[in-house]
Parts: structure tokens; C-alpha cells; sequence
């Protein structure tokens, strides 16, 4: 007999946001974007709950931020402290269980069926976590519990801010069956529309389809589609292993085919890209942007180079040079990434840096 695992998804609440408030407390309430300049056409990385009551929303340029929320609190982004933060989240995490695999500075799955503390509950773990989290770090995190990373990163979303969803086994088909076609992970906004066009409206039509038609409709995706409205989702928790790649990437609220766009998108990915490489001491050969469009066909392109890089500059220029081997522009985007990869097999290497 299968053992049925236990899986947490933590995510923390407005992390870059809810950190620049916990380090001043007179922006408690107000609309707090961070993000790049408004003047000189940024992205807003993440806002706090005040600001997306007028519409902003992360990968959204923040001038037209500016223009949603006039009396919004722009801040650059900090990326040491908040790495600093993650780190210290991380810890809690390992203080649980060691099948934890981090998706982001502010998200991550935690295996839990086999844990330090002996607790056959993960419900009450996924708790204690939060408090210690909160308690620790001044900051709240929302939480999803269930049996696959499909239904624990799908119920963390439910309760947002600060609070836990719970998908038991013997609860899943019915959860699925009402899921609204547009919030199942994994779907966007072209995506539901075609699937609506079709008569999928929730979790019950997708799984009155069967596996033919949906590849037919959708391409590969429909074996995803297939096996997720029957809540089907058998990937293990990755532990750490030795890292091959370091990236960053965002899924845009609103598709987006304007080239400048996409450029400042760009920028600000390859910033944080930089600094999580300085931060672990890597510099890779190969730079790699990652697209997905629309219909959510995602493509990679990627150049390897003459000598190891870290720095903002070359990535920077690299990822835009790549852009034009793709049909951004032509077709629409809700997806970018930027990766460097090809570190030597050494492992870390010691940067220089120019004073």
C-alpha cells in the first residue's frame, strides 16, 4: 500500500513589501510598492495588500503603478536583505523536516510525512511553522496543506494573508471538482479562455475530457491538465543537490507583447540574478532566457560564453540579445526567466570585484 505523503506549501504574504514595513512601521497601512523607478519606466516586483485593492500588481511597470495608486510608497528593492530574511526562514523549515525544496526567496515545499518532531498532524506543523515564522521574523506566511505539491501550492493561495488551507485526501475530488478553471496552478489567462470556449468552467468539466482531447486542444500541456483534475501530481520534494543553475523568473499578471516592457522586466530579473550569484560566489558560462507565451508554449534560448560571468551588465545584455531570436513582440508573453548555468565543476569560485 502507497503511504500517503504530507506536503506544506509556505508562502510568505507580500514578502519585499511586508518586510519594508516590518522595518518601518509608519508605512503600516499605506500602499507600499517595491520595484524599480516609476520615472524611469521600472517593474514593480511586489506590493503590499493596500496597493492591490488599485490594481498593482507584480511584473506591472510602475509607472503605470503610479497611475492606479497616485498616493502609492515606491521603494527599490533590496535584495540582501530580503535574501537574509528567506535565509532565516529557511532555517525554521530545516528545524522540521530536511525534504525541504525552496521555490523562491519567499516560497517553498516541505515534505512532512517522515518529521523531526514525530508530529503525524501536518496540519499542526504547517501552524507552528507559521507562528514561528511570525514570531521570529515580524512577518505572516500563508500555508497549504495536503498530499501533492499540485493541491498544497493551489490551497496556500486560498486563505491569503496569514492563513492555512487543508486538502485531505477524502476532500480532494470535491475541491477540484468546484476549483474555478482559472485559479488551478498552471493555467493562465488564455488558457481558461479557450478552456471556457470548450465548456471547462471548473475542475468537473476538465475532467469530463479525456486525455486525447485535451492534447488535441492543448498539446502536451493536456497530459498536465489530464492528471491535475483528478489530482494527480506524483513529484517529490527536491532536496538540494549541487546547483547546475541559478535563475529568476516572473509570471506577469497581464500578457504582454511591448518590447521595452519586456526589456525593463528583463533588467530587474538580471539584477536579482546577479545578486543571488555574488551572494553564493558562482559565475556561469551559459545565459539563458526563458519565455512563455500565451498559449503557454515555453521556449529557452540560450548563448554560452567565452569566460565565466556574474555581473548585471553581461547577463543584462546577453537576455536582451536573445530576446529577438524569439517571437516576443509578435506574439504575447505572461512568462520571463533569466538563468546563468554552467558553473565549473569545482563548485563556487572566488569572485573579484573592482573598488
Amino acid at each position: 500500500m502507497t503511504k500517503i505523503r504530507k506536503i506544506i506549501h509556505i508562502d510568505m504574504d507580500a514578502f519585499f513589501a511586508s518586510i519594508e514595513i516590518r522595518d518601518n512601521p509608519a508605512l503600516r497601512g499605506k500602499p507600499v510598492i517595491v520595484g524599480g523607478d516609476p520615472e524611469k519606466r521600472g517593474v514593480v516586483s511586489t506590493c503590499s495588500y493596500e496597493a492591490r485593492k488599485f490594481g498593482v500588481h507584480s511584473a506591472m511597470p510602475a509607472g503605470q503603478a503610479r497611475k492606479l495608486c497616485p498616493q502609492g510608497i515606491f521603494l527599490p528593492v533590496n535584495m540582501e536583505k530580503y535574501a537574509n530574511v528567506s535565509a532565516q526562514i529557511q532555517k525554521i523549515f530545516y528545524d522540521y523536516t530536511d525534504l525541504v525544496e525552496p521555490i523562491s526567496v519567499d516560497e517553498a515545499f516541505l515534505d512532512v510525512t517522515e518529521n523531526k518532531k514525530h508530529c503525524r498532524s501536518a496540519t499542526l506543523l504547517a501552524q507552528e511553522i507559521r507562528e514561528r515564522i511570525h514570531r521570529e521574523t515580524g512577518l505572516t506566511a500563508s500555508a497549504g496543506v495536503s498530499f501533492n505539491k499540485f493541491l498544497a501550492k493551489i490551497a496556500s493561495d486560498i486563505n491569503k494573508p496569514d492563513g492555512i488551507t487543508v486538502i485531505p485526501p477524502d476532500k480532494a475530488n470535491e475541491f477540484i471538482e468546484k476549483l474555478p478553471i482559472e485559479e488551478f496552478y498552471g493555467v493562465g489567462k488564455v488558457t481558461a479562455g479557450k478552456m471556457k470556449e470548450l465548456g471547462i468552467n471548473n475542475g468537473l468539466d476538465l475532467k469530463n475530457f479525456d486525455q486525447t482531447e485535451l492534447i488535441r486542444h492543448f498539446g502536451k500541456s493536456g497530459i498536465y491538465y489530464y492528471n491535475i483534475a483528478r489530482g494527480c501530481d506524483d513529484r517529490e520534494v527536491e532536496t538540494d543537490v549541487p546547483r547546475k543553475s541559478l535563475g529568476r523568473e516572473t509570471t506577469l499578471q497581464i500578457d504582454i507583447s511591448d518590447i521595452p516592457e519586456i526589456i525593463k522586466i528583463l533588467e530587474e530579473l538580471s539584477r536579482e540574478v546577479e545578486f543571488l550569484l555574488k551572494e553564493e560566489g558562482l559565475a556561469g558560462r551559459t545565459v539563458t532566457l526563458k519565455l512563455r507565451y500565451e498559449n503557454f508554449q515555453t521556449v529557452t534560448r540560450s548563448l554560452t560564453l567565452p569566460c565565466l560571468v556574474s555581473e548585471y551588465e553581461i547577463i543584462r545584455n546577453t537576455v536582451v540579445s536573445l530576446l529577438v531570436k524569439t517571437q516576443a513582440g509578435q506574439r504575447k508573453v505572461r512568462l520571463l526567466g533569466v538563468t546563468v548555468s554552467g558553473f565549473p565543476e569545482s563548485g563556487p569560485v572566488q569572485l573579484e570585484f573592482q573598488f
